[in-house]
């Protein structure tokens, strides 16, 4: 096999070997004493908290990244692919990896089917909609506010929603993924009960960089909370957006080439006497049903 054949094998193989550790990180059940810096990272990555599976946009990535890139190297080394697999076949040990290859895939997308099957007691399943009993109750002091703006130049403190509900949630403009997901569930939750006791919603930016105060007004539009009552978006300085975000125990990732930030979908149901009392993901309908139980 000739240096031109082997390489975009060898390219091929380490995608597959990279794919099959991406996965085991966003499936492999953790114990409850693993680090914090591996929950924090599929978290991050995953949407995945503890033992649950990924979010909907986990699952786009760990479906995309290996579809991605077995397709960028199709359109880059298409034919001297083609050529390797064709050289695999001249020899035996060749043909033993064209068969034992595909057979660890097989194997290893049953054990990822096990494991789903696994975790969602071998039922149907919606990720936007878990169990709300299985929902864990808190009873936490809403972390401070103190330091952000609204779109309307009003300062923001977690006195202000005295005497009313809050849904807390943290997004960005720029971000087409989960954020519009976000949005939209805890517009529809909020909305869902009429205008009488509906709650507040924040939302809370992840990228001070790009969304400023002055960019507030104009984010609200876009994401058609102008129109809602009580609907808020908030900024601040950087310094201050990351203190706040801290504090109420968001993690994210930013990259510094493209501004992206990668982050799971949190939304904090704060009550009237200002305790956070549920953390949840998306589904409008969860979000309903706790704020029923507020």
């Amino acid at each position: 096999m000739t240096r031109r054949e082997a390489l975009p094998l060898l390219a091929l193989g380490l995608i597959l070997v990279i794919s099959a550790a991406w996965w085991a990180l966003a499936l492999w059940p953790l114990p409850a004493d693993s680090p914090d810096w591996l929950q924090r990272t599929r978290l991050v990555c995953f949407g995945a908290a503890h033992d649950t599976l990924p979010s909907a946009a986990g699952w786009s990535l760990l479906l995309g990244e290996p579809l991605a890139m077995i397709g960028a190297l199709l359109v880059i080394w298409g034919p001297d692919l083609r050529a390797g697999f064709a050289a695999l076949t001249r020899s035996r040990a060749g043909r033993a990896a064209l068969v034992v290859t595909p057979l660890l895939v097989l194997l290893g997308l049953a054990a990822a089917a096990g494991r789903v099957w696994a975790a969602t007691r071998g039922t149907s399943f919606d990720y936007s909609r878990p169990d709300p009993d299985l929902i864990e109750r808190l009873d936490q002091p809403a972390p401070a506010l103190d330091g952000l703006v609204d779109q309307n130049g009003d300062s923001l403190t977690v006195r202000r929603f005295a005497g009313t509900a809050l849904l807390v949630t943290f997004a960005y403009a720029h971000c087409t993924t989960v954020c519009p997901v976000i949005v939209r569930d805890v517009i529809t939750a909020a909305g869902a009960g009429g205008t009488v006791g509906r709650p507040v919603i924040l939302i809370v930016t992840l990228d001070p960089w790009r969304d400023t105060p002055s960019r507030l007004p104009a984010m609200a539009r876009a994401w058609g909370l102008d129109t809602i009552p009580a609907a808020l978006v908030a900024s601040g300085d950087t310094a201050v957006v990351r203190r706040v975000l801290d504090a109420w125990g968001v993690p994210r990732g930013r990259d510094s080439a493209t501004g992206d930030i990668a982050h799971p979908a949190i939304v904090a149901l704060v009550d009237a006497e200002g305790r956070v009392r549920y953390r949840v993901g998306t589904g409008s309908e969860l979000i309903e049903v706790l704020l029923q139980r507020l």
